[in-house]
């Protein structure tokens, strides 16, 4: 964070600086461990929580102390703050557009799904469709009506509806507008979604690895990723360069995360001899 630029603008707007987002930090954090053949020590979801606990957060993008009045006082200068073109190519994208879309406003199924087939025109075609009801249900959490209003769709609707404003969160009028409407979950809850979705990825990983197929035509990136994270752990070298040899060439060399786990298991391969 030391290293990257703190305030960005083009044409009288702030700029949203990629990096300092907290899944590419996170990326960051891997890449250091693997390349010096150390264990990752954390999930995704442990090293949120640990960002969010450890440093300053603005528009989404996470500083350290002494940055963030500079960023702050900068801020002030511009009118608004210009948001990340994000392409839907493959799940990871869509989980990001996903969260951009319920972090400015937590919605209900029916409300996304009009904007999401719209952005899914791109979509790879070696990456395995994926309907949004299980993105949704992998990666988010919806409320149910029971309760309190979660303080993401609280917030939001005691901003955009007069009638809902200063009501406490359990009130009726506030649940019934708020029933069914998906949100992204805290790092709490964000650690528990996270480790059923990785079972699911896994279970999948599994199925290409036992698979009679030379190559795999249509596969989830994202379950290659987290098989490829869980052979690295437990220092499995070949089912990573077993499964990487299914993977098109192409898709392998452009996935800068698969070509470090692969080029390290090599790497460790040849150096056990």
């Amino acid at each position: 964070m030391k290293q990257l630029p703190v305030f960005v603008t083009k044409d009288g707007r702030a700029e949203v600086i990629a990096e300092r987002q907290n899944y590419l930090l996170f990326d960051r954090m891997v890449a250091f461990h693997v390349q010096r053949g150390v264990t990752v020590p954390l999930s995704a979801a442990e090293f949120y929580q640990g960002l969010a606990q450890r440093f300053p957060e603005r528009d989404g993008m996470y500083f350290l102390p002494e940055q963030v009045a500079e960023y702050d006082k900068k801020r002030l200068t511009v009118k608004e703050i210009m948001q990340l073109e994000l392409f839907v190519i493959d799940e990871s994208s869509a989980i990001q557009w996903l969260r951009q879309q319920l972090l400015a406003k937590p919605q209900t199924f029916q409300d996304l799904h009009p904007q999401f087939l719209k952005e899914i025109g791109g979509w790879q075609k070696h990456e395995k469709p994926l309907e949004l009801s299980e993105l949704l249900a992998d990666n988010f959490l919806r409320y149910e009506g029971q309760g309190e209003v979660p303080g993401q769709i609280h917030s939001y609707l005691s901003s955009n509806f007069k009638e809902l404003r200063n009501l406490p969160k359990d009130d009726p009028a506030l649940r019934a507008k708020a029933k069914d409407r998906w949100y992204v979950p805290d790092p709490n809850k964000a650690t528990d979604l996270e480790k059923l979705r990785e079972r699911r990825l896994l279970k999948e990983f599994q199925e290409y690895r036992e698979s009679p197929q030379k190559k795999l035509k249509v596969f989830r990136l994202e379950a290659v990723r987290a098989g490829f994270k869980k052979a690295w752990q437990e220092r499995d070298y070949s089912t990573i360069i077993e499964v990487a040899r299914k993977i098109p060439e192409t898709i392998l060399h452009e996935d800068p995360k698969l070509l470090m786990y692969y080029d390290q298991a090599l790497t460790r391969m040849e150096a056990k001899g």
